[in-house]
This record gives C-alpha cells, sequence and structure tokens, in this order.
C-alpha cells in the first residue's frame, strides 16, 4: 500500500488520480443551502495531497493534465457546435454582445489590477479564471505559458503559481456569482410570478410556432403556385401544412397553383403572422377537426435521424412533403429547436417532428432510420480523428504585429474550435458528429476530472506557501473580477434591453460558464427558460474565455 503512495510508476500515478478523483466527488455531492462546488472539490483534494507530500512524476502529470483538458473541451465544442452559429441570429445577439461585454471587462479589470497592483500578470490570470469558473481558461493559460521560450523569474512564478491563484479565487466565484444574481432579484423588485407572465408575453415575439388558418382572397397570388409563395424569402417561418379546396383536404404539391377561396393552414412565427394575413388574406379560427386530410387520420410523431446517409441532405432534397405526404414542422438538434427551413441540412440525432398519416410517417421513418437505439453506440473515428486536427490547430503559430511572440490557440483552444467546426458543418461534409448526451457527458467529466486532479497535485507542492506570502490578496482581486462585470452587465441587462429576470439569469450563469450558478436558480427561481438562455451565451463565451487567457499570458510573456 505504502508503496503505491511513494512509487512513482504507473500504478503509483493511477492510484493516486483515482484516490484523488474519488474523494473529490463524493465530497462534491454536498450542499450548503443548495450550493456545491461540485467537481471543483477535486482540484482541492488533490492540493491537499499534493501538500502532504503525494507526487506523480512530472511527465505523466503532465499528460494526464493535457489530455484530460482536451477531452473536456473536445466534448464541449461537440455538444455546442451544432447550435453555435445559431445563437447569432436575431433573438441571440443581444445576449451575445453582452456576454462578451462581460469577458472584455473581466479582462480590462484583470489588467488594471495588474497594473496598480504589481501583481503578476500569469498569476491574474489564473485569478480571472478562477473568479469567472473558468476551467478550460486556466489550461489554455497554462499551455500557453509552456510554449514560453525564456525562463524569466516572471514566467518562473506565474508557471508554479497560477493553478493556486485559481483554487483561492474559485470559491468566491461561485458564492460572489450567486450573490449577484440575489443582489438584482431586490434591486430589480423582480416578482417571480410576474416575471413569469412577463417572459411568457415576451416568448410570444421570439420565434415559437404560431398556426392560422387563412384564406386566399389576395389577387395577386391567384394562379401562383405554393412554391412561388413559399419560396427563399418566406421558406425560414413560412409552412404551409394543409389546403382545402372545395370540401376535400389535403397535403399540397408544391407546383399547385392557388385559386380563389382556397383555403390554408400555415405554421409560422408569431411576429409573422401579420406578414401572413397580407400575402394570403385574413385569417380565421383554427378548428382542426376541420382539417383532417379527406379518408386519413393525421397524427404527429418524432422521428430520430439515424441513417448516416441522410447526414448532409437538405429537406429540400429529401422533398419530404411530396414524395411522402408529410409536414416536417420543427427540428430538435442538440437542445435547439429549429425551424423547418427547406433548406436545413439533416444530420444524425435530429429529432423531427413530424404531421401525417400513420401509413405515410412509416414510410418516412424507414428513409430517416428512426432506430434512437442505435444513437447510444458511439462513433469513435470522428472524435480521435478532431482530436488529432485540434493539436495540430492549436500548434499553428498566429502572429500579431504588437506581440513579441506568436499566438497558440494550444490544446484547449485548438480542439475546441475544430469540434465546434465538426459539430456544425459535419453533416455538409457527410461526417457524423453525433455523440448521445450521455456519452458526452462521460467524456467531459472524466476530461474535467482528470484535468483536475493534475492541477491541484501539481499545485499542492506551494499552494499554502503561496497564499502566506500574499496570496490572501488574490482573494480581493478574484472578488472584483467576479462581481463587477456581472453586476454591470445585469443592470445593463435590465434597464437597457429590458430583459426579463430569467433571461438575466441564463446570461449570467452562461457568461460565467458556470453550472453552479445555472443549477442553483433553476431550483430557486424555477423556470426552464434560465437553461435556454444559458445555452445561448455558453458556446462563445467559453471560446472567448479561452482566448482571453492566452492573450494575457501572451501580453506577459
Amino acid at each position: 500500500m505504502m508503496n503505491l503512495l511513494t512509487n512513482h510508476d504507473t500504478a503509483s500515478a493511477i492510484f493516486i488520480l483515482a484516490l484523488v478523483i474519488a474523494s473529490g466527488l463524493w465530497l462534491g455531492r454536498f450542499k450548503v443551502k443548495g450550493i456545491s462546488l461540485g467537481t471543483t472539490w477535486i482540484l482541492f483534494m488533490g492540493i491537499l495531497l499534493g501538500h502532504l507530500g503525494l507526487r506523480i512524476h512530472p511527465v505523466m502529470l503532465s499528460f494526464v493534465k493535457d489530455f484530460g483538458l482536451i477531452l473536456f473541451v473536445f466534448a464541449i465544442g461537440l455538444q455546442v457546435g451544432p447550435g453555435f452559429f445559431h445563437s447569432f441570429r436575431k433573438d441571440g445577439l443581444p445576449m451575445n454582445l453582452l456576454a462578451v461585454a462581460m469577458v472584455l471587462l473581466a479582462v480590462l479589470i484583470t489588467y488594471l489590477i495588474h497594473v496598480i497592483s504589481g501583481e503578476n500578470l500569469g498569476i491574474m490570470t489564473g485569478i480571472m479564471s478562477g473568479a469567472v469558473t473558468n476551467t478550460p481558461g486556466l489550461g489554455a493559460a497554462q499551455q500557453t505559458l509552456s510554449y514560453a521560450s525564456t525562463a524569466s523569474t516572471e514566467i518562473t512564478e506565474a508557471s508554479s503559481g497560477i493553478a493556486s491563484a485559481y483554487a483561492v479565487a474559485y470559491p468566491l466565484g461561485v458564492i460572489g456569482a450567486i450573490a449577484v444574481l440575489l443582489l438584482s432579484k431586490a434591486i430589480f423588485r423582480i416578482d417571480i410570478r410576474k416575471e413569469q407572465e412577463r417572459a411568457s408575453a415576451s416568448d410570444e415575439g421570439e420565434g415559437n410556432a404560431f398556426r392560422l388558418a387563412c384564406k386566399v382572397e389576395n389577387p395577386a397570388i391567384f394562379g401562383k403556385t405554393v412554391h412561388d409563395i413559399v419560396g427563399e424569402e418566406n421558406s425560414d417561418h413560412l409552412v404551409i401544412t394543409r389546403m382545402m379546396r372545395g370540401d376535400k383536404v389535403f397535403f399540397p404539391d408544391l407546383d399547385m397553383p392557388l385559386q380563389e377561396g382556397d383555403k390554408l393552414l400555415i405554421v409560422t412565427d408569431v411576429q409573422h403572422k401579420d406578414k401572413v394575413r397580407i400575402i394570403f388574406g385574413e385569417d380565421y379560427p383554427v378548428d382542426m377537426n376541420e382539417w383532417r386530410p379527406t379518408g386519413t387520420e393525421l397524427v404527429s410523431r418524432r422521428l430520430s435521424v439515424t441513417k448516416s446517409s441522410i447526414t448532409g441532405k437538405s429537406l429540400r432534397k429529401l422533398d419530404i412533403r411530396r414524395k411522402y405526404g408529410v409536414t416536417v414542422a420543427r427540428i430538435l438538434r442538440a437542445g435547439v429547436d429549429l425551424q423547418a427551413d427547406a433548406d436545413l441540412i439533416l444530420q444524425v440525432g435530429d429529432s423531427l417532428k413530424v404531421v401525417g398519416s400513420e401509413e405515410e410517417i412509416a414510410r418516412l421513418a424507414k428513409l430517416v432510420g428512426n432506430e434512437p437505439e442505435s444513437l447510444h453506440r458511439p462513433n469513435l473515428i470522428p472524435i480521435f480523428l478532431g482530436i488529432a486536427l485540434g493539436v495540430v490547430l492549436g500548434m499553428v503559430p498566429i502572429r500579431f504585429p504588437s506581440m513579441p511572440q506568436p499566438l497558440k490557440l494550444g490544446l484547449a483552444g485548438g480542439p475546441l474550435i475544430v469540434a465546434i467546426l465538426l459539430g456544425h458543418f459535419g453533416p455538409q461534409l457527410r461526417i457524423t458528429t453525433y455523440t448521445a448526451l450521455s456519452a458526452n457527458l462521460m467524456i467531459r467529466e472524466i476530461g474535467i476530472s482528470l484535468f483536475m486532479a493534475a492541477v491541484g497535485l501539481g499545485a499542492g507542492k506551494t499552494f499554502v506557501a503561496s497564499l502566506v506570502g500574499g496570496g490572501y490578496m488574490w482573494v480581493l482581486y478574484g472578488a472584483v473580477i467576479t462581481l463587477v462585470p456581472m453586476t454591470l452587465i445585469a443592470l445593463a441587462a435590465r434597464y437597457l434591453l429590458k430583459m426579463d429576470f430569467f433571461k438575466i439569469c441564463g446570461l449570467l450563469a452562461g457568461s460565467t460558464t458556470d453550472p453552479a450558478l445555472l443549477s442553483f436558480s433553476e431550483q430557486m427561481f424555477g423556470s426552464g427558460r434560465i437553461a435556454v438562455n444559458y445555452a445561448t451565451v455558453y458556446p462563445l463565451t467559453m471560446f472567448l474565455r479561452v482566448v482571453a487567457a492566452q492573450v494575457l499570458i501572451m501580453i506577459m510573456i
């Protein structure tokens, strides 16, 4: 037993890592007033055991730390990739701009504290990563430090103290973020019931599906085909699901000319319903009993895309309505509800909400596969190939005129970018990148656990000395970096952009990439909208946090 603690061989390294991770995860199960530090306990246990003298060979420790970081950021990239660019559309743009502002404020405050106090900029980068609870930022900063071509006192100090600074700032980063949320609720005088009503009213203008029936009364469209009307200009917000001519109800052929008096059942966005009335004519109340296709029983089903041959094909190319008589109403991808745009590229893992007869839907199910159990078998080739490409990208030097050394995305930024691009563009390249949520979460949790354990064990040797030798000021610096940007952004979101409180909760949690804050706000205020808003800003924020940490280190180097 003692040999496992003192030998610096492979068995000893595995034993110590497993001990640190298991004890840290066990402590993470305990909550105080609903608050838990989660996997961060792994870091603290690593620091404690490292301080008590447990050591792993530096080469093994470096490999575990880097490989764990790669697994973590790559899994995140695959998860957020499908919705990454979607989050920049009209509804998500204001929130993402505020998230960018929060990241820039944190960087600015970090640099100002460095200038005023004279604190090592590398140490300040660790404090910033802890203050905003962003572990990949710490990993990116450590990676960039390892590329330094000189071994100056400043770089040596940063390398030895950055993990300790992160660990000191992290707890107050979690607690301070929750304090800002509670303070915002008090300042804005939030009544949760009224806020829910306000949010529900606001949702009606933000892309929710809306069904209406119209009678063709506009002479300008008499004789035009359905395809002429639902062209590229309207395809992203207008779907004609059924047509009634006389007493016959059917699915309209795209090449069918419209006649005066035709009745149409249309699915659109709430904000476009007035436009639909202008195009066709005034709407009237919808009675779904009158819209049952003649001789058929209409049903709504969810179909899973599980055939890799479908990956890369658009709804327009599949021509589902014409060939199968089925209407695709919405598409759920990686937790994001997408419009059934004719040019939307499908990928394995998509969930299609379809409307049609049982027989027609069964025919379509054979086309797309609809074998959700097959999605539980992971496709590992894109994962490891993507990691290889990410490592290569991370090593490519990016030169800026004002920097003495080129910037490298490193083992955090490179795999993250490749994973995001694979998640988004993979279907167009016929690459199946789908990973079941449970599998993605397992990869991510294993990665972050290995990384935290390695960082903690590496920092344990110098943690107490750093804290006693002036590190207590790191707590104050971290508090400023946590509280000031969050407070300013919360005020701007409420008073300038008139956001409801649930959007503000999601914005603050996503902009700090803080799952603890997300969990706390959902439990405290009981709204699923918070997670949706968290997901809107999380991808861009995660990317910017990683890059910002590297830029600060490059400035120091």
